[in-house]
């Protein structure tokens, strides 16, 4: 699957680096400086692959003649058992790596992971998953990433890429609308949700006619009513519903209309993909 790469897998990979081995790595010093190793990563379960940028990116920046040969790419399913990889190259920067470039690949291939059974769940209801900013800081630009390699979509990328009014918002400005037309004024060209809690608020978002309305903790019933008065509209906003949404709710929740239902844990509840690396002398 071909979808575009964070341009700071560098800075998060040397930031990683300094930060496991510090002042340098006193048990790999134990092995001859010119002694080889190779090695390969196997996947203990069935999984969507994603990290294989950073994991390169930790061998390139410890030592740029490591050779790294990957038998699956980002966003294609691999399964339990499978060689991910296979690497060759000196033992001392290998071994120094390994838990960094490990620990990059296991938290973005479990964040495809799970997006793609919430876009298993949902296949065929022509509704989307979004994630949300619930991400690891840090590393949400590879989050992000990781759900785009597992068929989500992303939301806003941080909070200056959308306005997303709130109740917080909405009871600064005085009311929906207000929120709306001073996002409008002080924000042109940049889209605008409301988060609505109830059929009232929806009535009312919908007349100020902001871009997306963002559902939350509707009961089904509601959801349905809210999908027949946008389809009313000349210009239907689009819908996101948003709250309590877990895998066995996730379909009921698509087959009422609505265009998009984000999901905080994809990147929030995350579950690490289980991987080994194992290596064996060259020389």
């Amino acid at each position: 699957m071909q979808t575009a790469l964070p341009d700071n897998i560098d800075p998060q990979v040397a930031a990683a680096l300094r930060e496991d081995v510090g002042r340098g790595d006193v048990t790999a010093a134990l092995v001859p400086v010119d002694e080889r190793m190779r090695a390969q990563v196997i996947s203990r379960e069935d999984a969507v692959l994603c990290g294989t940028a950073w994991f390169d990116a930790t061998f390139r920046q410890l030592d740029g003649a490591i050779e790294v040969a990957w038998m699956a790419a980002d966003g294609e399913p691999v399964a339990a058992g499978a060689v991910l990889c296979r690497i060759e190259g000196r033992a001392r920067p290998l071994l120094t790596g390994e838990r960094t470039a490990l620990n990059f690949l296991q938290t973005l291939s479990g964040t495809a992971t799970a997006t793609r059974r919430y876009v298993d769940a949902i296949a065929g209801t022509g509704c989307a998953i979004l994630d949300t900013r619930k991400t690891l800081p840090g590393l949400r630009l590879a989050q992000k990433y990781a759900v785009r390699c597992g068929g989500g979509r992303n939301h806003r990328i941080g909070l200056y890429d959308m306005v997303l009014v709130k109740e917080n918002h909405i009871a600064a400005a005085g009311s929906i609308r207000a929120a709306i037309e001073a996002a409008r004024r002080l924000s042109p060209g940049v889209p605008v949700e409301v988060e609505v809690e109830t059929l009232a608020e929806f009535d009312e978002a919908l007349a100020a006619r902001p871009d997306v309305i963002m559902l939350d903790e509707f009961p089904a019933p509601d959801m349905r009513t809210a999908v027949a008065r946008n389809r009313e509209r000349g210009r239907p906003a689009k819908l996101e519903a948003s709250g309590n949404v877990t895998l066995e709710t996730i379909r009921g929740i698509a087959e009422t209309g609505v265009d998009y239902i984000s999901v905080g844990a994809i990147t929030k509840h995350l579950r690490a993909l289980d991987l080994s690396m194992r290596m064996t002398r060259t020389s």
